[in-house]
């Protein structure tokens, strides 16, 4: 309050300067200035040569008209930069009642996001010519009426302005009346000025031409017939209590209401004293829809609803007529002040919007401008601005207020939150406060920042033996939080030892398979890497360490290593573990079942009871070894028992123990040959054995390499 227009500017100035060093780089603002009716595709000026912008990289910046509502007269060339007219403009009917009409536009650079501010100021041309409410205008003048009165005439209209907008008033030659004109604040008023008393004896009637003279280049005109009749005296006029009311509405006050009650006083009697009250008939159109004026007591009430944005004054000039012969008039003005109410929220638009933003977006990169404005004025105008959601975002002034930015304030994890829903809301400062809250959808998009991730390492599987070679033995599964391509897993095994060469991955399920089959007896356990990389760029992997074990299957027949040892057990051995290694004994056949016996676990033979002389001297015996497999595997060994008697003793004398120490000797030789031979055998027994042993792994070896 109290701020000259001089101190008004430079608060301006100094606000942009302190926007400008907070943000460093100024967005300038252009002005233009056309006439009206300019034609279509007439260039204004060159918004990029003005902006310095480089002109081979304008197709590349993306300049465009956004917002406003009046930007449809107006559209900038992508290729030249040029600002051109789109349509023509009729200044009168887009600044009506204006001095100076000024269209602002904004200016959007795309690339990168720049927005600028354009005023064209559209010069007026005398396109209009005056004229007069009425064609015609009666005066009763009294023939006393003295030199010098002066009478109002009906003021012409010029919707053009400055020079174009009238300038004169001229009247027809005659000797009694001359024209003056009388300023007020915004019209000039012209008056009949009374040179030469009339006199009704003389002439009754008199007929004038009032012209109204613009100052446009050429000349513009209109006239007005002027009728006078010359009435007897009726020698006092209404005099208003005062000149000019001053009076101040809400602009929310209800159809009927009061806005003031004007009043004249008459000091003639009779008619001549009676007064009526009228709106004067050179009023704005729109003054007669929503003032209406009691004829008889002066009231002033609401015709139609006020509306402050649309109009903060209005200028009613009201006539006090008496009912004298001839009736005389007198003139008042009174000045409506429209009071603002906050009857207007905030609008928020939307001048640009990226609705993608990547993950990786560092802190402060912008993903929209926007602005907001309100219709109400002063503190209702004020507006208030902010994010009201829980969002990785923040709002940025611009350099003009009520201009911002949303811009990250953090760092996004799309993985975390892929979408976000930016919701802004602008208060006013009015008394209620109004709000307008909009709201701004924004998509994350994913970079490949996730590799893929197996739940379990290590992973353990078990195998039984003797698999199918080529058929699928388990799989193995990894996931990625990323998505589409980055999220695209392929698999492949790390070729660490010779094991893995005989594996293989199916790249896409995972599924692992062995191209050969796998021995209990000859492999247990091994362990290999598997390796799963996503489809991003650059690609992420992971890997995970697979242990198997092999179980073993009952592939292996007992083996009897020799039939009968020398404390009289069968022993034997299976290559299997476990159950199916596990061997029990039992006599599939026994000439004497009496005789011998067989330990069902160990193999040991025994004799039941004593021989006798009644036994045979041979007996024959079959061992059957089986293991405790699934399905059970066996072998079987034949061993013949032979009785000897034992010797008789011989004599004491020299010849039976001669005899006695040759068949000693005798039976001594033929005991070592006896054992010789069992040993040999023995020997060539375990040779055998051995033999077949490894004759079985080659032929193992062979058919492996065979199916390979």
């Amino acid at each position: 309050v109290g701020i000259t227009q001089s101190d008004s500017r430079s608060c301006f100035f100094l606000f942009h300067f302190s926007v400008l060093l907070i943000f460093g780089k100024a967005v300038a603002e252009l002005r233009y200035s056309i006439p009206e009716e300019t034609r279509e595709g007439t260039a204004v000026g060159n918004v990029a040569k003005d902006l310095g912008m480089d002109r081979t990289s304008l197709a590349d910046r993306g300049l465009r008209v956004v917002s406003g509502s009046k930007e449809a007269f107006f559209d900038v060339d992508a290729d030249t930069g040029a600002l051109k007219v789109r349509k023509k403009i009729d200044r009168e009917e887009t600044c009506p009642g204006r001095s100076a009409c000024l269209i602002e536009l904004k200016i959007l650079v795309e690339n990168p996001l720049e927005i600028h501010y354009v005023v064209v100021e559209i010069t007026d041309i005398n396109d209009h010519s005056p004229s007069f409410p009425e064609t015609e205008q009666r005066f009763q003048i009294a023939e006393q009426t003295s030199s010098g009165t002066r009478f109002e005439i009906h003021a012409a209209r010029d919707p053009d302005s400055g020079v174009n907008s009238i300038r004169t008033y001229l009247i027809s030659a005659n000797d009694h009346f001359d024209i003056e004109t009388s300023q007020t604040d915004e019209d000039k008023i012209p008056l009949l000025l009374l040179k030469k008393q009339l006199d009704r004896e003389e002439k009754q009637k008199h007929s004038l031409v009032v012209t109204a003279v613009d100052g446009g280049k050429p000349q513009r005109s209109g006239t007005l017939n002027v009728s006078i009749i010359v009435l007897d005296n009726n020698d006092n006029r209404p005099v208003f209590i005062k000149d000019t009311y001053q009076v101040e509405i809400f602009e929310n006050a209800p159809v009927g209401t009061t806005v003031t009650k004007v009043s004249a006083i008459d000091q003639d009697e009779g008619a001549n004293g009676e007064i009526e009250y009228s709106l004067s008939k050179t009023l704005v159109r729109n003054v007669y829809d929503i003032f209406e004026l009691d004829r008889l007591n002066g009231k002033i009430r609401l015709k139609g609803l006020l509306n402050y944005e649309e109009s903060e004054t209005y200028r009613l000039d009201i006539e006090a007529t008496d009912k004298g012969t001839p009736p005389l008039t007198s003139r008042c003005r009174v000045t409506v002040k429209v009071k603002d109410v906050n009857d207007n929220p905030p609008e928020i638009e939307v001048t640009s919007l990226s609705n993608t933003v990547p993950e990786d977006s560092k802190p402060g990169t912008v993903i929209s401008l926007i602005s907001v404005s309100d219709k109400d004025s002063g503190v209702n105008g004020k507006i208030i601005s902010r994010i009201t959601s829980d969002v990785p975002f923040e709002l940025k002034p611009s350099y003009k207020e009520n201009t911002y930015s949303i811009v990250t304030k953090a760092f996004l994890d799309r993985e975390m939150t892929s979408h976000y829903e930016i919701i802004i809301q602008a208060v006013d400062c009015g008394e209620p406060p109004l709000s307008t809250v909009r709201s701004i959808q924004v998509q994350v998009s994913d970079i490949n920042d996730n590799s893929p991730r197996f739940i379990q390492n290590p992973l353990q599987f078990y195998l039984v033996e003797n698999n199918v070679a080529g058929a699928s033995i388990f799989s193995v599964s990894a996931t990625d939080n990323d998505v589409s391509e980055n999220a695209v897993i392929s698999y492949s095994i790390a070729r660490l030892n010779d094991v893995t060469s005989f594996l293989n991955v199916n790249s896409e399920n995972g599924q692992i398979s062995a191209l050969k089959s796998f021995d209990f007896e000859t492999l247990k356990t091994f362990q290999f890497q598997v390796v799963a990389s996503d489809s991003g760029s650059p690609s992420l992997s992971s890997n995970v360490t697979v242990k198997v074990f092999i179980l073993d299957q009952n592939d292996n027949a007992p083996v009897i290593l020799y039939p009968v040892s020398s404390n009289g057990s069968a022993e034997a051995y299976d290559a299997d573990i476990g159950y199916n290694g596990w061997l029990l004994f039992s006599l599939q056949q026994v000439s004497d079942h009496s005789l011998f016996g067989l330990d069902r676990y160990t193999g040991q033979i025994r004799t039941l009871r004593s021989f006798t002389e009644t036994d045979e001297a041979e007996h024959k015996l079959v061992i059957l070894v089986k293991d405790n497999g699934n399905v059970s595997l066996s072998a079987t060994a034949t061993v013949m028992v032979k009785l000897v008697e034992p010797k008789e003793a011989f004599a004491a004398s020299d010849l039976q123990s001669s005899a006695k120490d040759d068949e000693d000797s005798h039976v001594t030789f033929y005991l070592m040959i006896t054992l010789g031979s069992v040993s040999v055998l023995f020997i060539i027994s375990i040779i055998v054995l051995i033999a077949m042993q490894f004759l079985s792994l080659v032929l193992k070896h062979v058919w492996l390499a065979f199916i390979k």
